[in-house]
């Protein structure tokens, strides 16, 4: 089973998705999170935190919140994820609070702008739960959103 500094490609189907969830990993960290409809044939299914995302689909309060991950985004953009992952599992937040927590003004079109752009490029949903934010927008699709909000009674 791959662990904590490996580097690829992993994925597996899960039933309460429908769909699988496809992690890539560079030194450990999760750089990247899809979800194709089924897994692709250069991917690995065995690694640890494929299992930890398979317990928290089974509705384990696994918040997947210690997952290392690397974001390469500016770091405006990096404050609103960093602020996001802050969600605790089984609540939501507004696009407004999410923006307060991340030290930004809600009342300021650029800022807003800044988070709902942060949220839609989000390279890491599910490690970054933007289908805990209210009123998106979400680089989860739609679909993959209500399952996970389903899973955490949202």
């Amino acid at each position: 089973m791959a662990t904590s500094g490996t580097s690829g490609v992993f994925a597996r189907e899960y039933d309460a998705i429908g769909r699988a969830v496809e992690v890539g990993f560079a030194g450990g960290r999760v750089i990247a999170v899809s979800f194709p409809e089924k897994v692709p044939d250069d991917a690995d299914g065995d690694h640890d935190v494929l299992d930890r995302v398979g317990a928290y689909l089974r509705g384990d309060r696994e918040t997947l919140g210690d997952v290392e991950v690397g974001l390469t985004v500016p770091t405006d953009r990096r404050r609103v994820l960093d602020a996001l992952r802050e969600v605790p599992y089984g609540e939501s937040a507004s696009v407004s609070r999410l923006t307060r927590l991340a030290g930004l003004d809600d009342d300021d079109a650029e800022d807003l702008d800044l988070v709902t752009g942060a949220l839609r490029e989000n390279p890491i949903p599910l490690f970054l739960p933007d289908h805990r934010v209210e009123g998106g927008p979400y680089a989860t699709p739609a679909d993959v959103r209500e399952s996970l909000r389903r899973v955490e009674g949202l």
